[in-house]
């Protein structure tokens, strides 16, 4: 059975002032998202499927989707505020969405494989991806039994400002134990530094394993993130910017010792925009892997 790609494209249209300004990152005029979706059909992935939002539906099918008909199966799901299990609703004000974890839980109707779980607006690698698919694979009969990929922390920051970034902890059998979500972590001379909004300050080597957003599932997750969500919206609901991570999320999985993540490593080395200033930097890097053979010059060509 193959696995399903997830892709977390709610947030898109507004990254640079609109869908229509989604950048082109390739030398044919490719998107980081074309990309991971190449890396994945050869990965083996069967279905591709996007969450987003729905006032920008009718322009992502045509800019983005509909490139990848014939080449792998493609469908869609929605996030809205409104979203929500029964008994719960949106306070009045309330514009920021619920975050990852929600976005996870409106895509699932769409899915009934192990899945992986992507940004829409990172580059993970063509290893990531096989890595990824190998381990998702033989997962099939092992409902609670989830990985990640996981990244070193220095490779991931960012020169032009901080980034949000989910620490991780492993066990000797490289298991995760605990992970941290830290929203302001600054590039130092030494590795890293973040900003708590209370004033704390924790200090990183870089060396730390992190998490991108690149997990790997089986449908047994949905239940488990539901009563999360459940949780988070009972006492976190009324507020106008909270937000449930899945990181945050799998983190309470694992301790409570309801399933098991594998954090995977891979060869690969993630890039993505943050900031505007960041985006010559990751154009070189494709342009590089280009000349040396990793993708063609035009992916879809």
């Amino acid at each position: 059975m193959k696995p399903t790609l997830l892709v977390m494209a709610a947030g898109m249209g507004s990254r640079y002032g609109g869908l229509k300004q989604i950048d082109a990152m390739g030398p044919s005029g490719e998107t980081i998202l074309d990309y991971s979706v190449f890396d994945a059909i050869r990965a083996g992935f069967g279905k591709v499927v996007f969450i987003i939002r729905p006032d920008f539906a009718a322009d992502f099918r045509e800019r983005i989707g509909n490139k990848f008909a014939g080449k792998i199966e493609v469908a869609y799901a929605f996030q809205t505020l409104d979203k929500l299990p029964a008994g719960f609703t949106v306070p009045a004000g309330r514009e920021k969405p619920w975050g990852t974890t929600h976005a996870i839980l409106c895509a699932r109707e769409c899915i009934d494989t192990p899945f992986a779980v992507i940004n829409a607006d990172d580059f993970y690698g063509q290893d990531s991806y096989a890595v990824l698919s190998k381990k998702l694979q033989a997962s099939a009969n092992n409902e609670h039994h989830y990985c990640m990929v996981g990244f070193t922390l220095k490779n991931t920051l960012s020169d032009h400002g901080t980034v949000a970034r989910g620490v991780c902890r492993t066990n000797a059998q490289g298991f995760l134990t605990d992970i941290q979500e830290l929203l302001k972590i600054a590039k130092t001379a030494n590795g890293g530094e973040n900003k708590a909004e209370d004033g704390t300050v924790t200090k990183l080597t870089g060396d730390e394993p992190v998490s991108m957003n690149m997990w790997g599932f089986t449908p047994s997750i949905f239940p488990q993130l539901e009563k999360l969500f459940k949780e988070f919206l009972t006492t976190k609901g009324q507020e106008m910017k909270s937000e449930c991570y899945i990181p945050l999320s799998l983190g309470e999985i694992v301790k409570a010792g309801n399933a098991d993540c594998a954090v995977l490593r891979t060869h690969s080395t993630w890039f993505g925009v943050t900031y505007r200033e960041d985006k010559p930097i990751v154009q070189a890097s494709i342009n590089q892997l280009v000349q040396q053979g990793a993708y063609p010059a035009n992916l879809w060509g």
